[in-house]
């Protein structure tokens, strides 16, 4: 399953049924589940470990040396879970001793072509990049997120579970769970209710879901307040206390 013209090192260690496509290159310190594809020129480097049944297509660069200046070659790792699929030209880098020393990313994932995920980002599972969309580091993407293409993110931000990012967003701040958010800088355009509905939510949890958005979004009061109110009111529920927890822990730093 290995094509003759690959170098993949002798201390690489690959699963059962790896595929591994013409002039890929795979190094010393790399780790590959079984049923991973690896398309042709794909490069894996450094301390890089790769779960199951993941497609990694041609050109993509994975597990590279950060793109930060004070990076001195220290040891660090990237840990990559099952049936992600990693399009062309993708660019994935290892995480910093200055932050925990890895970055990771969950199961079922797709990054299409030409994405950046730079160094020390924390990507939940079922997220979606779509082409050219970057990632600055430290980045945090929590589950169901969705990148429009060309949106970019500045470093150290958070993106909440199944919110939305418009094609060619450019965001400096924390984008709230369920929250929609587009433009050059990113402003909230409401919810993804659709996004919402396909994923199982129903009637009465976006319902409750809209309340909150609104004390937050569209009433004259401050966060604190409306988080009080929010609470009071529905703090029960799973889907609200995501919500509230995301906003006590960004609340002078996400997009209103």
């Amino acid at each position: 399953m290995i094509d003759p013209r690959a170098v993949v090192d002798p201390a690489a260690e690959l699963g059962e049924d790896v595929e591994v496509g013409p002039f890929a290159v795979i190094g010393p310190g790399v780790e590959v589940g079984a049923g991973t594809r690896i398309g042709p020129h794909v490069v894996l480097r450094g301390q890089t470990r790769i779960g199951r049944d993941n497609q990694i297509f041609q050109f993509a660069s994975i597990g590279e040396d950060p793109q930060d200046k004070k990076y001195g070659g220290e040891e660090t790792r990237l840990e990559i879970g099952d049936r992600n699929r990693i399009r062309e030209f993708t660019t994935i880098h290892r995480g910093t001793v200055q932050d925990g020393g890895v970055t990771r990313i969950g199961d079922d994932n797709l990054f299409m072509a030409y994405t950046h995920v730079a160094h020390d980002c924390q990507i939940g599972s079922h997220v979606i990049m779509a082409n050219a969309a970057s990632l600055g580091g430290h980045v945090r993407l929590d589950d169901w997120a969705i990148l429009g293409g060309f949106a970019i993110v500045h470093q150290f931000c958070r993106i909440g579970a199944h919110a939305f990012a418009a094609m060619g967003s450019v965001i400096s701040k924390g984008v709230p769970p369920y929250v929609m958010v587009a433009g050059h800088p990113a402003r909230a355009r409401g919810l993804n209710t659709e996004g919402l509905r396909r994923r199982g939510f129903d009637s009465e949890q976006i319902s409750r879901i809209k309340q909150a958005y609104r004390l937050v979004y569209s009433s004259d009061l401050l966060v604190k307040d409306a988080i009080m109110q929010i609470e009071s009111q529905w703090g029960e529920y799973p889907e609200i206390q995501r919500f509230v927890q995301f906003l006590r822990a960004s609340e002078r730093s996400f997009i209103k």
